[in-house]
């Protein structure tokens, strides 16, 4: 169906508004939120390209925002965790952890 991923966006973006994310003024498909958990900042970047979702988070495990919110989604709707991310639209990712890396050797290797 060439309008799913629309239609899930259309499903998808009231939710996590009302989750408590807020939308970038910037580019509408990533939200972001920022909680006081037991004295410490936490925070959960999420982004939206049609029906793939990628999450940052600062913590994770029992307790964490990113536990409640992927508990949350997936008790709403049908989706799975698929784990660490690699390469998303042609961008090779790596992670450690206190930073995010983005490469696009690949991509300027085939112009």
């Amino acid at each position: 169906m060439a309008q799913a991923g629309r239609r899930w966006q259309r499903s998808l973006f009231p939710w996590l508004l009302d989750f408590g994310f807020t939308q970038c003024k910037s580019d509408p498909g990533v939200f972001t939120m920022t909680r006081q958990i037991r004295g410490e900042t936490r925070r959960l970047t999420l982004g939206c390209y049609v029906d793939d979702l990628f999450t940052l988070y600062s913590h994770d495990g029992e307790g964490s925002l990113y536990a409640s919110f992927t508990e949350a989604l997936t008790n709403r709707c049908n989706v799975e965790d698929e784990g660490p991310v690699s390469d998303l639209l042609n961008v090779d990712i790596s992670t450690t952890d206190s930073c995010v890396t983005l490469k696009q050797e690949k991509y300027i290797a085939h112009l």
